[in-house]
């Protein structure tokens, strides 16, 4: 099986299976060359046999960016059930990082999407492995320098709700109600798999649209959270003693619509005119019963 595949994805003396598998990028590059660009996130994954098992994974399907949040042992990818597992993808696994929190490993990741087995409230938006996975694979193409993150959670507890809103696409991979439960590997397998399949489908750059679009980083769209809820506290539209659901749906919206970077800086710049109002009329009131009480 392992000879049965060229490189380039398409099988051995039949290099016009796939037309489109060396599909140009907006930077010259192949489709697959946008697979490089993908990162796996591993949030406190607990088993090095699972760590190994994704590295096998990720190099099957042309993946090499593995990066390990809070992994239940430092040493993981040094241990011999995880170099066993990999079963030869030492390279993957010997590259693998660890940091300490999720929002370290998304920082220069500008779209992220959330892996999850159970359906969570106000989420970001619901989307296939399919559809991930085209979705990641056009925006990798019309942003050269852009890394996507699959974002996997724990092999006991998945990912955390907080966790989870820290991504703008949310994934549930469809399987039988009777018995639903899969191995961590065996998750990123279909991900990365439905990647591959994306790359190898790949619009011409000549053909896709909006190929100069610049979009907001992720670490750029938490600056704009904290900004956001700083300016909707100060014009009191939210309550911070009981924000309710405000902030999750404002998250989940703005997630959804994926701003490009000038209308990023147009969010801030309307933010920080909240800010400047309220301010200014805090100082005018101030200055009203200042007056009144001298009055008096």
């Amino acid at each position: 099986m392992s000879d049965f595949l060229q490189d380039d994805g398409a099988p051995d003396g039949n290099a016009n299976m796939y037309p489109q598998a060396l599909a140009v990028t907006a930077n010259g590059q192949t489709g697959m060359a946008c697979l490089a660009r993908i990162r796996l996130v591993l949030v406190e994954t607990s088993h090095p046999g699972n760590v190994g098992a994704v590295a096998r994974a990720a190099k099957n399907m042309g993946l090499s960016q593995v990066v390990l949040v809070q992994p239940r042992y430092a040493d993981v990818c040094q241990q011999a059930e995880a170099i066993a597992f990999a079963s030869g993808a030492t390279d993957v696994l010997e590259k693998m990082r660890c940091l300490p929190s999720l929002a370290e490993a998304l920082a220069d990741c500008d779209y992220a999407v959330a892996l999850s087995a159970r359906p969570r409230d106000l989420s970001p938006a619901l989307a296939t492995p399919r559809a991930v996975a085209e979705q990641a694979i056009q925006h990798l193409q019309a942003q050269p320098q852009a890394t996507v993150a699959l974002v996997f959670g724990s092999e006991r507890y998945g990912l955390s709700n907080e966790q989870v809103m820290q991504c703008q696409r949310y994934c549930m991979i469809p399987t039988d109600a009777a018995y639903s439960s899969l191995n961590l590997a065996q998750a990123v397998q279909i991900l990365t798999y439905e990647c591959r399949l994306a790359a190898q489908q790949l619009v011409p750059a000549e053909q896709a649209t909006d190929a100069q679009a610049r979009y907001a980083s992720l670490a750029q769209m938490e600056q704009f959270y904290a900004h956001l809820e700083a300016a909707l506290i100060a014009v009191r539209f939210l309550n911070p003693a009981h924000p309710k659901k405000l902030m999750p749906r404002l998250r989940r919206l703005f997630g959804r619509l994926q701003p490009e970077l000038e209308e990023w800086q147009l969010l801030r710049g309307l933010c920080t005119a909240m800010l400047a109002q309220s301010n200014s009329t805090a100082l005018t009131t101030a200055e009203a019963n200042g007056e009144s009480h001298s009055d008096g």
